[in-house]
C-alpha cells in the first residue's frame, strides 16, 4: 500500500524539500501541500490522504487547531497528524497530542527519521521517543489545568491487565518493551494496547499517553510496578 502524505507547511522551500525525499520513496507519495491549517483540512479530505505532516505555526488557521479540526471530523476518523515542531515549544507540543496527532519531530530532523516516523505513525503507533521526548510528555501533562483532568472512572472499563499495559504505554515503552516487562509476547502487549484504546476512544497510542497522564494513572518521576496488578 502506498502511504499518501499531505504536506502543511507555509514554507514553500521546506515543502519541496519534504516532496522530493516523500516522493522518491517507493512506498509513498505526496498527494498534496497546504500553506495553511484551513488548507491542510480541505486537502486532508478531498486527497483522501492518510497522514498530515504538520507544521505548527501557520498564518490563519495553525496545525494545532488544524490537527483539532481533523480529529473531530468522522470523515477524517483514518487520517492521522505528524506535527513537526522545535521542541522549545514545550505547550504546542503538548496542546498537538491533545489536539489528536500521532506524534512530533524537529525540523532539523534526519531524513531516514522522517520517512521511519511516516512508516510509524500511518502504521498506527506513537512517536514517542527518544526519552527526552517522553520526559517533555510527562513534564508537561504531569501538570494538567483543573479543566483539562480526565475522570479516572473512564478507566473502571479496562482489565487489570489492560490497565497495567495502559499504564507503560503512558511511560513510552514500546509492545517489544511491555512484553520484556510483562513477560507476555510483543503480540500479546499490542493486543492489550488495542483494547484499551478501543475501550478509552483512543484514536491511537499517542492518545493512550494523554490518557494516562490525564487520569493520574501515570505521574512524572513514577515507575509503575507491573507486579502490582494482575496478570490475567
Amino acid at each position: 500500500m502506498t502511504i499518501r502524505v499531505l504536506l502543511a507547511d507555509d514554507q514553500a522551500l521546506l515543502r519541496g524539500t519534504f516532496r522530493l525525499l516523500i516522493d522518491a520513496q517507493p512506498d509513498m507519495e505526496v498527494v498534496a501541500e497546504a500553506a495553511d491549517g484551513a488548507e491542510a483540512v480541505r486537502l486532508a479530505r478531498s486527497e483522501r490522504a492518510d497522514i498530515v505532516v504538520m507544521d505548527i505555526r501557520m498564518p490563519g488557521v495553525d496545525g494545532i487547531e488544524a490537527t483539532r479540526l481533523i480529529g473531530r471530523d468522522e470523515d477524517l476518523a483514518g487520517v492521522k497528524v505528524l506535527v513537526l515542531t522545535t521542541f522549545e515549544e514545550d505547550e504546542f507540543v503538548i496542546e498537538a497530542l491533545r489536539a489528536g496527532a500521532s506524534g512530533f519531530l524537529g525540523k532539523g530532523v534526519e531524513p531516514a527519521r522522517l520517512l521511519d516516523a511516516v512508516r510509524l505513525v500511518t502504521a498506527g503507533e506513537a512517536l514517542l521517543s527518544p526519552t527526552a521526548t517522553k520526559g517533555l510528555i510527562a513534564r508537561v501533562l504531569d501538570q494538567p489545568s483543573a479543566g483539562d483532568l480526565v475522570d479516572p472512572d473512564r478507566l473502571a472499563t479496562l482489565t487489570p491487565r489492560e490497565r497495567e499495559v495502559l499504564t507503560l504505554v503512558g511511560q513510552g515503552l514500546s509492545n517489544d518493551e511491555i512484553a520484556e516487562r510483562l513477560f507476555v509476547t510483543p503480540v500479546t502487549a499490542k493486543t492489550h494496547a488495542n483494547r484499551a484504546m478501543t475501550k478509552l476512544g483512543a484514536r491511537d497510542r499517542a492518545q493512550l499517553v494523554v490518557i494516562a497522564y490525564e487520569t493520574g494513572l501515570v505521574r512524572a518521576g513514577r515507575r509503575a510496578d507491573p507486579g502490582a496488578a494482575s496478570t490475567g
